[in-house]
């Protein structure tokens, strides 16, 4: 599925689902991520980096109701996003946003708004699923404003939600719902 990533500011800029093939890429440019901005994820990098590459295609297995989108510049990853839907069936209807991490050089040019819109778009298009969730670093305020402007709220936040290092950083917990019924 290939996406046009019309908000974005270049037209060479496109936005589609990772399948496995893509899988180097996403593990380099995740890394990068996981180096640059330890704060924005759960995970990190000494726990990824010898991740064997068969473990990161498993997480781009193509699934109907969940993936991770990917936004190319000509062959270039530069933006990733993941879509998940809890299993659990008391707990199906819910969506939730992971893994936001657009590369520096990128920054800027609505790479992150295509990446939520495309993700928002899979989840819309599924039956049952009524809202979609994300966490958010609260002094991420240029994250907070994107996900503010399609749409998401906050409904918690959460202090000392994580630790890098010896710093403490709270966390902000956002809604969509996206259920038509």
């Amino acid at each position: 599925m290939r996406t046009s990533a019309s908000s974005v500011a270049s037209a060479s800029v496109s936005v589609r689902r990772l399948v496995p093939a893509d899988a180097l890429a996403f593990q380099a440019l995740r890394l990068s991520g996981l180096q640059a901005h330890p704060e924005a994820f759960g995970s990190t990098y000494a726990e990824e980096k010898d991740w064997p590459v068969e473990r990161v295609r498993e997480w781009l297995a193509v699934r109907p109701d969940a993936g991770v989108f990917g936004a190319f510049e000509h062959e270039r990853l530069l933006g990733v996003l993941g879509l998940g839907r809890q299993t659990r069936p008391n707990f199906a209807h819910v969506g939730f946003l992971w893994g936001m991490y657009v590369h520096a050089d990128a920054v800027g040019q609505g790479i992150g708004r295509a990446l939520i819109d495309a993700a928002l778009a899979l989840a819309r298009s599924q039956p049952g699923l009524r809202h979609i969730t994300l966490q958010v670093n609260a002094e991420n305020r240029a994250a907070i404003t994107l996900y503010q402007s399609a749409g998401f709220v906050e409904i918690g936040r959460e202090p000392d939600a994580m630790r890098i290092g010896n710093r403490f950083c709270d966390d902000l917990r956002m809604y969509l719902p996206i259920a038509t019924d």
